[in-house]
């Protein structure tokens, strides 16, 4: 489940140029429509949570992946920056809700094995975002536009969405500490959706700039640019496949904190030299710096005894989205206002101030 999540986000990131380039948007006016998967995603996290409590999550994550899945042929067939708006807005949703509640589930699953094993699904994530992106690639390679790719996705998805979830556990709600609303006064809550809100922004503005960037401003073809958020991946996925057994020995807080510094040297450097195979490497240890926040993040959450774990994954979550969905548009505005560069720049500072407040992340 983790890694098709990702590989329907990743298989439409390829396109972006293109969407771009048919509806006449610059890099502001792309950054200001990409605000829709944002705006529909915190909406439907601030009453997920209360849903998994209520009712488990295995049932919300069958019922968030179907609409997912569904939803997808409406980037393709949007015709004006408005509709591609709305259209994200409903695609969001169902995504960020869907997050929720498959974390929701392997919090659950952590639970009964009694040690960390929640990157080990994130790293699956990162493994769907390196597929998704290489399907879409082979999409555009063949002629496929989105309509047809998402249309494919979503006859995918009504075919494993019902045996995928039929495997979950059933039994990881409490109906009894079901209560509106996220816990945002919990001091811990807030630190781990910052922290959350820095990695998952700096996710999200690589997934949908990476290729722009490679293309507009290194000069590399269009089928080359996509290598730079590949790449991103597959190192994130190295990191997160390794990120159980390196929290378990060395703790949670200097691992995040080790690995963001690493991410922010190599992406800081990158941008600073501007050139194809120096910016493949800085993508691959910034994929690597990211790897172990969110897994941890989430455990940390749930971790915490002043609320229901679904609703502290929820505020955490959400913060989190808000940030993965909020990056692109962001970086989109301050490229039109500066440069591609100097926009990505922000990323390695984001990294640092994770270093800086890692150690709000407790073991488990």
């Amino acid at each position: 489940m983790f890694a098709l999540h990702a590989a329907v986000f990743a298989a439409w990131t390829p396109h972006i140029p293109a969407v771009k380039e048919e509806l006449g948007l610059n890099d502001g006016t792309l950054g200001l429509t990409l605000l829709g998967a944002p705006v529909g995603s915190v909406v439907a996290m601030l009453l997920v949570g209360n849903a998994v409590a209520k009712w488990g999550s295995r049932r919300v994550v069958l019922l968030m992946f179907l609409g997912y899945g569904l939803t997808s042929p409406l980037l393709g067939i949007a015709w004006t920056a408005w509709a591609l708006f709305v259209a994200l807005a409903l695609w969001g949703a169902f995504q960020g809700a869907l997050d929720v509640a498959m974390n929701s589930q392997g919090i659950a699953v952590e639970n009964a094995y009694g040690r960390p094993i929640l990157s080990s699904f994130h790293a699956w994530w990162s493994f769907g975002g390196f597929v998704g992106v290489g399907l879409g690639a082979v999409a555009i390679s063949f002629g496929v536009d989105l309509t047809g790719q998402m249309t494919a996705v979503t006859v995918l998805v009504a075919l494993v969405a019902w045996p995928l979830s039929r495997a979950m556990l059933g039994d990881d709600h409490a109906v009894d500490e079901h209560k509106l609303g996220l816990p945002w006064r919990d001091k811990r809550v807030l630190v781990l959706g910052a922290i959350m809100f820095a990695g998952l922004l700096c996710e999200g503005a690589v997934g949908d700039w990476a290729a722009l960037y490679l293309k507009e401003t290194v000069g590399v073809s269009a089928e080359a640019a996509g290598w730079g958020y590949a790449v991103f991946a597959m190192l994130m996925f190295v990191g997160r496949v390794m990120g159980d057994r390196w929290v378990l020995r060395f703790g949670p807080a200097r691992v995040v904190a080790s690995l963001a510094a690493v991410g922010a040297v190599g992406l800081g450097v990158a941008l600073v030299v501007g050139q194809f195979g120096v910016a493949l490497v800085g993508f691959g240890l910034f994929g690597l710096g990211l790897a172990c926040i969110v897994p941890v993040a989430f455990s940390s959450a749930a971790a915490q005894s002043d609320a229901h774990a679904a609703q502290a994954i929820a505020g955490v979550a959400t913060a989190g989205w808000a940030g993965f969905l909020l990056g692109p548009p962001l970086i989109g505005l301050l490229a039109h206002a500066t440069s591609q560069s100097l926009a990505l720049g922000i990323l390695p500072v984001l990294c640092l101030g994770v270093v800086l407040s890692a150690r709000a992340l407790s073991r488990r």
